[in-house]
């Protein structure tokens, strides 16, 4: 099977191949890092080597197992998570599902339904709703078991679901992912019996997807998990060594050349919508690894044809401190003909006989020219077609190239000592014991 196909011809001219090379020893010096462990934040590596970890161990037949007794026993299983521990997983079935999957029931897998990623009561309370009548199952992912979204969601489904099938049963149909020895999750699941699994102590949430935080969620869908891993490993084996082949090397130093050339957003395009999720993923990935310490590319995301009649104007003539890195697929896995119309009052029978697909093509060519003519560099990153393989190759290759960049950048790429802010704010004003100082310092600002 082919690999995917990067293409930077249409980005390299706006900072020119002398800048592009002078961030190749940075590049090579942090795929070394990655590679032998080293370089800051070197206890969360455990990512890089995953995929062929994974296929070796054996996880993937009892996650494969696991999965096939939830979808024996119930017909949707919630997936309860934030951040990582639900983007990787809802990217990957989105991208993998039929695009009406809502509005159907197939044999292939219970429907995975997602939970604890906000705080909407009305989300919680529409959920529960509608699982009232209906034979459900809970993956709840969290390696402290008290991150505040999930825990509220967890706590509430939990509660209903043993309400509705009792205390016994309901133990059979939770599954924890979480850490392995310690955390309120670890305590609840050893206590009640729940199937465990583990989040890997050297992985962080963003990177998490090739562990059973994605993997079982995307086997309960009925997605082939072991051909998605085994994407991911060739893409391991070829971003392993530095030099022109590799391909997220090139991504790293490109995006970090225009970076210092002013081109402070990247925005991530697609063409089919099914990536609009892996583009929530990707989100994260870059936006949590590379913002700190004042610096740091925004990664922002389109649906193209459909945000071309609402953010074309900027894309082509806004502040030019933009560059667009487009996902297309090459072969869509339906067909779609234009038809012949005797009135042909659109003006559409030029088009008679052509796909919808050479349409959309056309299209992506046609932005591609307006926008690098518009003053946007344009990476192009090609995958054969839109299944398990080609996304886990996806996956990986933006996360080597992430590592990567993050160490171009000169920034830790595995931690995130931001995210912690709102935390104690909230905290502090939801009157958590042992804020109280917090408490009365905020309370004070308002």
């Amino acid at each position: 099977m082919k690999s995917i196909e990067l293409n930077i011809s249409d980005a390299i001219g706006f900072v020119g191949e002398e800048k592009f090379k002078g961030y190749e020893a940075e590049a090579v010096k942090g795929i070394s890092n990655l590679n032998n462990g080293e370089g800051a934040g070197n206890d969360f590596h455990g990512w890089v080597k995953l995929p062929e970890e994974v296929e070796k161990s054996g996880i993937i037949d009892e996650i494969q197992a696991t999965a096939d007794k939830l979808n024996s026993l119930v017909d949707y299983v919630v997936c309860v998570g934030i951040g990582g521990s639900y983007l990787g997983a809802k990217a990957v079935i989105e991208g993998l599902s039929n695009s009406f999957e809502a509005y159907r029931k197939t044999s292939k897998g219970a429907t995975v339904l997602f939970a604890g990623q906000n705080l909407s009561e009305d989300y919680i309370a529409e959920l529960q709703e509608f699982l009232k009548d209906k034979k459900f199952g809970i993956i709840v992912i969290s390696k402290s078991g008290t991150t505040t979204e999930p825990a509220v969601a967890f706590r509430l489904l939990k509660d209903q679901l043993e309400a509705q099938v009792g205390k016994e049963a309901a133990k059979d149909i939770i599954v924890a992912v979480t850490d392995a020895k310690k955390g309120a999750l670890r305590t609840l699941a050893t206590q009640e019996g729940y199937k465990t699994f583990v989040i890997p102590d050297n992985v962080g949430g963003r990177f998490s997807v090739l562990t059973p935080v994605g993997l079982l969620p995307i086997a309960v869908a009925g997605k082939d998990i072991r051909s998605l891993v085994a994407g991911a490993a060739k893409m391991q084996e070829e971003t392993h060594h530095a030099g022109g082949s590799n391909a997220s090397e090139t991504y790293a130093m490109l995006r970090n050349a225009l970076y210092n050339d002013g081109k402070v957003i990247e925005v991530l395009v697609n063409y089919n919508p099914k990536l609009h999720f892996f583009g929530e993923w990707w989100k994260q990935l870059y936006g949590e690894s590379e913002g700190k310490d004042g610096k740091g590319i925004f990664p922002a995301s389109v649906d193209l044809t459909t945000d071309l009649h609402s953010m074309g104007q900027l894309l082509q003539q806004g502040k030019r401190n933009i560059f667009e890195t487009v996902i297309s697929v090459n072969q869509p896995d339906r067909q779609a003909v234009i038809p012949s119309d005797a009135l042909n009052l659109d003006g559409l029978n030029f088009l008679a006989g052509q796909h919808v697909d050479h349409i959309n093509k056309m299209a992506e060519l046609g932005t591609k020219i307006a926008h690098v003519e518009g003053g946007v560099p344009v990476i192009r990153i090609e995958i054969d077609r839109l299944n398990e393989y080609y996304l886990g190759q996806l996956i990986y290759f933006f996360e080597k190239a992430c590592g990567i960049s993050g160490y171009i950048l000169g920034v830790n790429p595995f931690n995130q000592p931001g995210v912690e802010a709102y935390k104690k704010n909230m905290f502090a004003l939801l009157n958590k014991p042992g804020y109280e100082k917090e408490s009365e310092a905020i309370k004070a600002k308002i």
